[in-house]
């Protein structure tokens, strides 16, 4: 799917829907950025904070399903680092974090990647 979704017109909608889902499971601050002028790696990162240890393995778990419907691929699966504080799925074309509190605002991701375009933000402007 990467190459069918990857520059198709409608990709930032697919991104809106994906971060848009993982707000309705109650993940925080969800924020999607079009990092395609500045990564040669993905295209889109989602970042979203989970509540728990349990909210994001909870998480986890939907976006392995809401994926699939879409005939989206996890590249190499998933990988976790420290016990579930932080869950990186590579999409190819796009990358999800899932963060704990203190993981995200150590890393900063959108501090980091500020001069992508930003496609979603739950966050009050």
């Amino acid at each position: 799917m990467e190459d069918t979704v990857k520059n198709k017109p409608g990709t930032d909608e697919l991104i809106k829907e994906i971060a848009f889902e993982l707000e309705e499971r109650k993940a925080e601050n969800v924020a999607a950025i079009d990092v395609r002028e500045h990564n040669s790696w993905t295209d889109y990162f989602i970042i979203a904070t989970a509540t728990s240890q349990g909210h994001m393995r909870g998480l986890l778990r939907n976006m392995r399903s809401f994926l699939s419907e879409r005939d989206i691929e996890f590249k190499n699966r998933y990988k976790h680092v420290d016990d579930y504080s932080w869950i990186f799925i590579d999409c190819g074309f796009m990358v999800i974090h899932l963060m704990d509190e203190d993981t995200r605002e150590f890393y900063d991701l959108e501090k980091l990647w500020f001069n992508g375009r930003s496609v979603y933000s739950s966050k009050p402007s």
